[in-house]
């Protein structure tokens, strides 16, 4: 019986199969967000009728005999920092607050292609500034496993509502881990493709140098059948990749490690890391040795030096990329009753629309690109960059993939870290270098702590364009942990779904 505490691949069989339809399953993740979005505040909107005619769509189309892809009829939740025509896209800010694109980014047009079913836009830290989705203008997500908890961030919304079952899927964006970091919180399934191996046309741009959009899901699979729909080249985007994309899926089915070499990597772990997160990844370690895998130790010193160099470039390209919303071009404006003058509104509407995060980021920004400070931050940091892609070179050639924990520790309490955010940073350390990197990156769950009992996230990186080899990897990793638990993790969750 499909229920939506299946997986996607299971609830694509039953479509297919006839034995439910996507308005009767979508019907049903509607309900779910009726029941408990009140208290998990995954969504920012909802649209129903939408949400019911595409599913309408597909079902005919189903009963007409046409070929659908294997995703069609799926409901998704969309993080709100994607383009989706006619559709409220605030990026979690105040500043673009009904705003209803007149577009679709590419990734939403692959979709709808698809007849995945959209069902609404999740929240978000404010233009993906965060770890922990308390930075929405709209109030705080919070994690179904505690709801006094974060979700992780910046894609908070987007991991909740799968954890929540208000979704089976979702797309998220990650620029220093914001896929795998909520992936980790909340016991999910979060990836972050190669750079330029998924579009960012439509993406409304943090820093455009780590940006990447990618799939969260409940399992690797999943993952993996939403990777294969909404990847490949798009002419509209000067940094994507024109080549092949990579066979995750099936990568994911193929549960054989044998002979691959696991790369530990020396610097993402020990001091200041959660003893309950290194007991599961040590455990998932074992597992993937049992699988019949070699794990070697390998040492990327630069990587101690990954926060810093990022919290210099994301910064930089944040301050440029929103220099745009000036009141004149886009978003809201403030104070324009004919008194005063452009500037002035220009410094009200800024003022109003932006969060202290935001301001934040674009203060330190424009300092670092000012005259005189460029090459002493803003070149030195990307010096750093290029020597941490030496160092991923370098560890490549002795492993196939490299792994760590997905975050130093489980999901924090809301508040905690308010006036702190370096702390709210360092939630990032271990995910950062891969999007300085370019690379592909993975959080898978690797069970839960021994402290609070809240779920730990798993990391697979691989080289670039190899994005197969992560999935290859988590799903076998996957599959021994499954058999170990004898249940899905979210099965252990005091998730709101049924109460």
């Amino acid at each position: 019986m499909t229920t939506i505490k299946s997986t996607a691949a299971q609830m694509a069989d039953a479509l297919a199969a006839g034995s439910i339809t996507s308005v009767e399953l979508t019907q049903q993740h509607l309900d779910q967000i009726e029941r408990v979005d009140s208290a998990v505040h995954a969504f920012l909107y909802v649209d129903k009728e939408g949400a019911l005619e595409q599913a309408n769509a597909v079902d005919v189309k189903r009963k007409q005999g046409d070929l659908l892809s294997p995703l069609a009829g799926v409901p998704l939740a969309l993080k709100d920092v994607m383009a989706q025509k006619g559709i409220p896209t605030t990026c979690g800010s105040k500043m673009l607050e009904g705003w209803r694109p007149p577009y679709d980014a590419t990734v939403v047009t692959k979709l709808k292609n698809a007849g995945v079913v959209i069902l609404g836009k999740t929240n978000m830290d404010e233009f993906a500034m965060g770890s922990s989705t308390e930075n929405s203008a709209y109030g705080p997500t919070h994690n179904p496993w505690d709801l006094t908890r974060i979700p992780g961030g910046s894609g908070g919304g987007s991991a909740a509502a799968i954890a929540a079952f208000e979704a089976p899927l979702a797309i998220g964006t990650d620029t220093g881990g914001s896929i795998r970091q909520p992936a980790a919180v909340t016991g999910t399934v979060g990836v972050k493709p190669t750079y330029g191996g998924v579009s960012r046309y439509g993406l409304i741009a943090f820093s455009s140098s780590l940006d990447q959009a990618g799939p969260c899901a409940r399992t690797v699979l999943d993952a993996a059948l939403l990777h294969e729909v909404i990847a490949g080249h798009d002419q509209r985007d000067s940094t994507s990749i024109n080549a092949p994309v990579p066979q995750v899926v099936k990568a994911a089915k193929k549960l054989d490690v044998k002979g691959l070499k696991i790369g530990v990597v020396k610097e993402l772990g020990g001091e200041g890391f959660q003893a309950g997160v290194l007991n599961r990844f040590h455990e998932s370690l074992d597992a993937l040795v049992e699988a019949g895998a070699e794990i070697v130790e390998v040492s990327c010193p630069t990587f101690d030096y990954a926060l810093a160099a990022y919290y210099l470039i994301a910064p930089s390209e944040c301050s440029s990329n929103l220099a745009r919303f000036d009141s004149m071009r886009y978003g809201i404006r403030i104070g324009d009753d004919g008194s005063r003058s452009a500037e002035e509104v220009m410094n009200l509407t800024r003022h109003e629309g932006f969060g202290p995060e935001v301001k934040r980021r674009i203060i330190l920004g424009t300092y670092a690109l000012s005259s005189g400070y460029y090459d002493a931050y803003y070149g030195s940091a990307q010096k750093v960059r290029t020597l941490l892609m030496r160092d991923f070179s370098a560890a490549f050639q002795l492993a196939d993939v490299l792994v760590s924990p997905t975050a130093p520790t489980t999901a924090f309490k809301i508040g905690q870290n308010d006036n702190d955010p370096l702390a709210m940073y360092l939630n990032d350390i271990a995910t950062i270098p891969v999007n300085m990197a370019g690379i592909g990156g993975m959080s898978l769950p690797s069970g839960l702590a021994d402290e609070d009992g809240l779920p730990a996230g798993f990391q697979i990186m691989s080289p670039a364009m190899k994005d197969d080899l992560m999935y290859q990897v988590g799903g076998t990793l996957e599959a021994a942990l499954l058999s170990r638990w004898g249940a899905p993790l979210l099965s252990q969750a005091p998730v709101l779904a049924g109460k």
